[in-house]
């Protein structure tokens, strides 16, 4: 951007230069001081013999003089044949220009030409501000061609491998990647060839940009990044043109590294829609197929992408000799999430109390950045309250926060949603308790969070690979447990908004199991699941009575699991009735304290000190 507003402040200062300049063209006779003189002062200096010089221009009715005193002025005059001869007669230097030649025409051409050109100046400027000209690699003609590559060196980025953790089989793979670029001769005695490109592959928050970062600084060769939406412009033809200047600068650094980042975004797959090949994203496509193992080859460039919707890619960008190597960047494991708090929490002080092992098997399914917002909100808390460590509560009032949501402590709720809201949330709670294989209860509470006015969360034991069709039922059946609640303890006419997710979860699960994974029985082993539409064939649309037959599934299992869950309620009503007593009183309960209401046991004191510090902490004063 500097040099671009540095360039336009240069064209502004060559044509005020030349304005200048034109100014000062008619020599002494037009001079800085000219003043104005009526025609009739003019003929009375005429005549009493005080003109020196006169510069007439035959394309203009002004002339300019110098009076004998040395003063300069000028006149406009009318036609008059009768001028001339009578100053020559009185002696008067009399000199005519044309106007058309010199710098005087330069002048005037500048005059006429210049909000033209000021305006193409513009045009320019802002074309290359909008096309990238401020950064990338090159410039060129408006900048639109040019790939706004960014180059790294490795003494330009922090992050290395020993930041990364949780993902060690992923990084396993990446340091051979390294290895390669450092010591090439080690692998290539055996004739072992370095991949052309590394997919990464993950759900998001998983590391696969921390992962690239670490590439770049451990790897001792240019790194190149850029963005799969910066190939994408409006205009066709760019998008390829950024593809082949990215390529062209990259062999230039060889052997280097290329990222491109959601590489999603100028991937997807091509269809067989007959619109012609004048489509910019396809065309940007084939560029990079090109570019990656063409007829030219592409030797010395790793090209290095990261996606979290790979069913979506081309496959000839997943060929072999593309992308050859395909890391898919996982959800860490119970150690694999103890590593990563470690390394989030090197520079945080700890209080002796803290255990990450604990906060880790606490913490399934957390991704790396939720793991890493998850100390950060800690630190937070313990910042908040001035304390010179952070504890084990902090960690524990961030993980609610982190799953939950912040509590909305403004919020005020009648004594009437409150109730309500307490048998919602015990309905999840109970048939849960109940479901076979159910997750375990984490909390209950109904303190409003987020959107909600009150949550059940529920944990997994441990980390979980596949989900068998039991588990799915009971958790259809949890999702139904709040509005069955509200209709069997307020009446069909009283149910309110509050199941709204509830259904939504409800019917994603039923609709996976119909279509994606065969669980029905009347479909059978059959998959009606693609990415481009839930109700679409792999070969081609199915009919209008496969997709009655869908629905009428679907609604099947949510009508089976809700008429079950109505038994379920209406026979555990008493144990139901203490839950909610003891949830208004406590406002959060844990998932032990439920199972204690159930089983009709007190809670012990131990749980209600630890309520009493949960409302210590509110005001501010849980003691470090």
């Amino acid at each position: 951007m500097k040099k671009n507003f540095k360039t336009l402040l240069s064209w502004i200062f060559l044509i005020g230069i030349l304005f200048l300049a034109s100014g000062s063209f008619d020599g002494k006779i037009i001079g800085n001081g000219s003043k104005e003189i009526s025609y009739s002062k003019l003929i009375k200096n005429i005549e009493q013999n005080n003109v020196q010089e006169v510069l007439i221009r035959t394309n203009n009715s002004k002339i300019a003089g110098i009076l004998k005193n040395g003063k300069v002025f000028t006149t406009i005059i009318p036609y008059d044949p009768t001028l001339v001869p009578k100053m020559i007669e009185h002696g008067i230097d009399v000199k005519v220009d044309s106007g058309e030649s010199g710098w005087g025409y330069l002048a005037g051409a500048l005059v006429q030409w210049f909000p033209i050109l000021l305006l193409i100046g513009l045009m320019i400027y802002s074309s290359r501000q909008q096309a990238g000209g401020k950064g990338g690699i090159g410039g060129g003609p408006l900048g639109l061609g040019k790939a706004k590559t960014k180059m790294f060196q490795q003494k330009k980025v922090s992050v290395t491998f020993n930041d990364v953790a949780g993902i060690d089989e992923a990084k396993q793979e990446l340091e051979e990647i390294v290895d390669f670029l450092k010591s090439p001769q080690k692998f290539q005695r055996l004739g072992g060839k370095i991949p052309r490109g590394v997919l990464l592959v993950g759900d998001p928050g998983n590391g696969k940009t921390l992962l690239a970062r670490a590439i770049a600084g451990e790897a001792n060769v240019p790194f190149f990044s850029i963005s799969g939406s910066d190939f994408v412009e409006v205009f066709v033809g760019v998008g390829a043109s950024r593809v082949r200047d990215m390529f062209e600068n990259a062999k230039k650094n060889s052997p280097c590294i290329v990222f491109i980042d959601e590489i999603d975004a100028v991937g997807r797959r091509r269809d067989n829609s007959m619109r012609g090949g004048n489509d910019e994203r396809e065309q940007t496509l084939n560029q990079l197929l090109v570019e990656m193992d063409g007829f030219e080859g592409n030797q010395g460039v790793i090209v290095l992408s990261a996606t979290n919707r790979p069913d979506i890619l081309d496959p000839a960008l997943l060929r072999p000799g593309r992308f050859d190597r395909r890391i898919t960047v996982q959800y860490p494991d119970m150690n694999g999430r103890e590593k990563i708090l470690k390394v989030h929490a090197k520079n945080v002080p700890l209080s002796h109390d803290v255990d990450l092992k604990t906060i880790a098997r606490g913490t399934p399914g957390f991704s790396g950045a939720e793991l890493a917002n998850l100390v950060n909100e800690a630190a937070l808390i313990a910042a908040r309250t001035n304390k010179l460590s952070v504890c084990m509560k902090d960690f524990e009032v961030a993980k609610d926060k982190v799953i939950m949501g912040a509590e909305r402590k403004s919020m005020s709720m009648s004594s009437e949603e409150k109730r309500l809201t307490a048998y919602h949330e015990t309905g999840h709670a109970v048939i849960a308790l109940l479901s076979p294989k159910s997750d375990p209860i984490h909390k209950v509470t109904i303190i409003p969070r987020g959107g909600a006015l009150g949550m059940v969360v529920r944990l997994p034991e441990k980390d979980k690979v596949s989900v068998s069709k039991t588990e799915l039922l009971s958790n259809i059946k949890v999702a139904m447990g709040g509005r069955a609640a509200e209709e069997i303890f307020f009446g069909p006419d009283n149910i309110t908004t509050g199941a709204s997710q509830d259904l939504k979860q409800a019917t994603s699960i039923a609709k996976n199991m119909v279509i994606k994974w065969g669980m029905s029985d009347k479909l059978g082993l059959r998959s009606f699941y693609s990415t481009e539409s839930y109700y679409m064939d792999a070969s081609d649309q199915i009919s209008q009575k496969t997709t009655e037959v869908i629905d009428a599934e679907i609604k099947s299992l949510i009508d089976n699991a809700y008429q079950e869950v109505r038994s379920m309620i209406i026979a555990n009503r008493d144990q139901i009735e203490n839950i909610v007593e003891k949830l208004i009183e406590h406002e959060t309960l844990t998932g032990e304290e439920v199972k204690l209401i159930y089983e009709g046991k007190e809670l012990e004191k131990q749980a209600e000190q630890n309520n009493d510090i949960v409302d210590e902490f509110k005001l501010g004063g849980l003691p470090s």
